[in-house]
């Protein structure tokens, strides 16, 4: 364990409370919201929380972050790897499959955490000092882009040649004005890489990872095609039930393992800038939060309760983060601690923490090492 100074804290209202610091962990004061302290208990975060900008890119800065991790988990190096160096590998594919499928399919800058372990496996990984994909002072900003690009391909949709090469050209000129083009080699640390042997070179076996979720419309025990319109490349996921799901995550956190995820965060209980995610059942609205004495009751969530969310789509695929931690309050009751790439513009530089109730109800789908599951569900999917 380590010393951590954490960022300055704040109240609901941000007045400033002071820093803490703790050896063998980090002790939080988190105002009217948590009436006693938060001891973390674990932290795997490998790199700081950075900021996707204008972008709808979230699931390459979650997977990024979560292959940064696991870099230093299988190394014990830490390096910062390049978030747009998956982006522009996978729009090209993108528009292949919208072209494809004569426009009748998702188009746009989301995705899901598979993209990042395909273009991985596709092309590799590249560091971000090597490839920044057009980054600017104010960040990345790609509303230009997107408009673009999607101009491109629905003109390819209704020209009368469709996918000729020509077309794809005005693509990767498009992207190469926007991103840069991809490096075919390149110098780090005074070694010599290809994107594919970087990759190898820091443990990463896009094979070895695997997404699970939990939605009763389907087995349990089998491998599903979610249903969400940014999986536009099909992924599947292995179905296991609610109280699996969340245990599996503790597994793989109590053994050293960070995880990707995706979830609902259109909600009045997810708020980023002061820091948490919860189910408030005490409480209806926040400044109602700030009148209690302690964090508000939340909900007993059930697969029923769940499902019923998903099928009436209350709840939907929003956004990806990348839990790397847990952390417990002075009720004994635990929260994933995530890091959002929405910035470091809250009392937490940017990490939240995310109760169990809302992780069971607005979960969509997990991304984690296959080694980093229990041994029953490993044989239950034949890995």
């Amino acid at each position: 364990m380590w010393s951590v100074t954490y960022p300055p804290v704040f109240n609901l209202t941000g007045m400033k409370l002071g820093k803490c610091l703790v050896i063998g962990g980090w002790l939080l004061s988190i105002g009217a919201a948590f009436a006693q302290p938060l001891q973390v208990e674990l932290d795997l975060s490998a790199t700081e929380v950075i900021s996707q900008g204008q972008t709808g890119t979230c699931w390459s800065f979650c997977t990024t972050s979560f292959l940064e991790s696991e870099a230093l988990r299988l190394t014990g190096e830490r390096h910062d790897f390049s978030e747009m160096a998956q982006v522009r590998v996978i729009y090209p594919e993108k528009v292949e499959r919208y072209v494809r499928y004569q426009g009748n399919h998702q188009f746009g800058p989301g995705g899901l955490s598979h993209d990042v372990t395909h273009s991985a496996a596709v092309y590799g990984l590249v560091p971000q000092s090597v490839y920044s994909g057009g980054e600017g002072a104010l960040g990345h900003d790609h509303k230009v882009l997107d408009r673009k690009i999607k101009g491109l391909a629905e003109k390819m949709v209704k020209a009368e040649k469709g996918l000729e090469a020509a077309s794809f050209a005005q693509v990767d000129a498009l992207l190469d004005a926007h991103l840069g083009p991809l490096p075919a080699s390149f110098e780090y640390q005074g070694k010599s890489y290809t994107p594919a042997s970087f990759r190898d070179a820091m443990g990463i076996d896009p094979d070895a990872y695997v997404a699970l979720s939990s939605f009763a419309h389907h087995p349990f025990g089998a491998p599903f095609i979610l249903e969400v319109p940014d999986n536009h490349a099909q992924g599947a996921f292995w179905n296991v039930p609610l109280d699996e799901l969340e245990s599996e995550v503790h597994h793989a956190l109590d053994n050293g393992f960070t995880v990707a995820w995706d979830a609902d965060v259109s909600n009045g209980g997810f708020s980023f800038v002061d820091g948490w995610a919860i189910m408030p059942e005490t409480a209806a609205t926040r400044d109602q939060w700030e009148g209690l004495a302690a964090m508000p009751e939340e909900p007993v969530v059930s697969q029923a309760m769940r499902q019923a969310a998903f099928d009436t789509q209350e709840n939907t695929d929003d956004h990806l983060m990348h839990i790397v931690g847990r952390a417990t309050d002075a009720q004994g009751r635990r929260y994933f601690v995530i890091k959002n790439s929405w910035g470091q513009g809250n009392p937490f530089g940017g990490r939240q923490f995310v109760s169990m109730s809302y992780f069971r109800h607005h979960t969509i789908g997990i991304m984690v090492h296959e080694d980093g599951l229990s041994r029953p569900l490993l044989e239950d999917m034949g890995r």
